[in-house]
């Protein structure tokens, strides 16, 4: 089956997605900045990547001067659910998504980019999604080289304010689903004490930056799975019932 979805259609869908890119990885290239990384080092790390906190988490462990280990697992963490997409969005891809169009479109695979596909009626095709990465990722790497550029030249104090941006989309990201479910409410939470235990207790002091996004991800899981656990349809039917 075909989709009806137009190149055109997807250039649309993600020009909103472009200009919030644009505005949001200015934040980034600040902190990028801040790390001594120069505006082409900086924007080649979000044309090559193209995911806000697995970015933050790995300029952290650069900054830190940590191993490529633990830059490997962090970013394998962290970025593990843009594979779950991918696997979720080819229930929805019509007859022209082979194997090359697959790999070239998994690379722009970001929460927003999913979300959008996936909102669609029917099946896409692999026009529609060219078109709907076409802006997002290079307007990801051109905030990010103006923010770099621009954060080796203005004040410190400037810098630090414009460097919250980046934090705040996060908090815009978590805050509103901690509001209607108990589970990443909790996940939230345990992550959180976790960090600021690690950060600030001097037990933890061997523990370096890059373990610590791992340790916390993982460990902020467990007490969420555990209490939270998803029901099987089965169960779901029955108690239905």
């Amino acid at each position: 089956m075909r989709s009806s979805l137009t190149f055109r259609d997807g250039l649309k869908g993600g020009l909103p997605i472009a200009l919030a890119y644009l505005s949001v990885s200015f934040g980034f290239g600040i902190q990028a900045a801040q790390a001594s990384l120069s505006p082409l080092t900086a924007a080649l790390i979000s044309l090559t990547n193209v995911t806000s906190a697995g970015q933050l988490a790995g300029l952290t462990i650069i900054a830190a001067g940590g191993s490529l280990m633990e830059l490997m697992l962090a970013e394998f963490v962290i970025n593990i659910r843009y594979a779950l997409m991918s696997v979720s969005l080819t229930q929805k891809l019509d007859d022209s998504f082979t194997t090359l169009p697959r790999l070239i479109c998994s690379f722009s695979m970001t929460d927003e980019l999913y979300a959008v596909a996936a909102s669609n009626r029917g099946c896409i095709g692999k026009t529609y999604f060219y078109g709907l990465m076409l802006l997002p990722v290079p307007a990801w790497a051109l905030g990010t080289w103006l923010g770099a550029a621009a954060g080796a030249i203005l004040p410190r104090a400037l810098n630090a304010a414009m460097g919250v941006a980046l934090y705040a989309m996060f908090l815009a990201i978590i805050l509103p689903p901690s509001t209607k479910s108990r589970a990443i409410a909790l996940c939230v939470a345990v992550a959180a004490l976790l960090s600021c235990a690690i950060t600030w207790i001097p037990f933890f002091s061997f523990i370096t930056p890059g373990f610590s996004v791992v340790l916390c991800a993982l460990l902020a899981a467990v007490p969420a799975a555990y209490f939270f656990p998803l029901k099987d349809e089965d169960e779901e039917g029955g108690d239905a019932r």
